[in-house]
């Protein structure tokens, strides 16, 4: 393989991106988040937070509600309205431990 710039580097990285929110988005909004970052360590939100510090990374500014429209192509309540399931104990147990692990401190509620 031919040595890749980095102009083309940067869209076959971006076209990697879009896929991967297609997928999750279009193809299987099913899966829960929680399911993601239990298994992942990462899910949608963290994919929008990711959008967002390279915004903020770059002088844009962005919300972290902003990017998850974004993202989400709607407002998240709304998605999750739509999608989003209610969770048993044992998966917001093992959430709480993949986002110490993988984000920081525990999110509330």
């Amino acid at each position: 393989m031919d040595k890749i710039d980095a102009a083309t580097q940067t869209e076959l990285e971006a076209a990697a991106f879009r896929a991967l929110r297609e997928h999750l988005m279009d193809k299987r909004p099913e899966v829960q988040n929680i399911d993601l970052m239990n298994l992942a360590g990462f899910c949608r939100n963290c994919l929008s937070r990711w959008y967002q510090e390279a915004a903020n990374a770059r002088g844009i500014e962005m919300s972290k509600d902003e990017a998850r429209e974004v993202f989400y192509g709607m407002p998240y309540d709304t998605w999750r309205a739509q999608n989003q399931t209610e969770a048993d104990g044992t998966k917001q147990e093992a959430f709480a431990k993949a986002f110490r692990e993988n984000v920081g401190d525990a999110p509330k509620g």
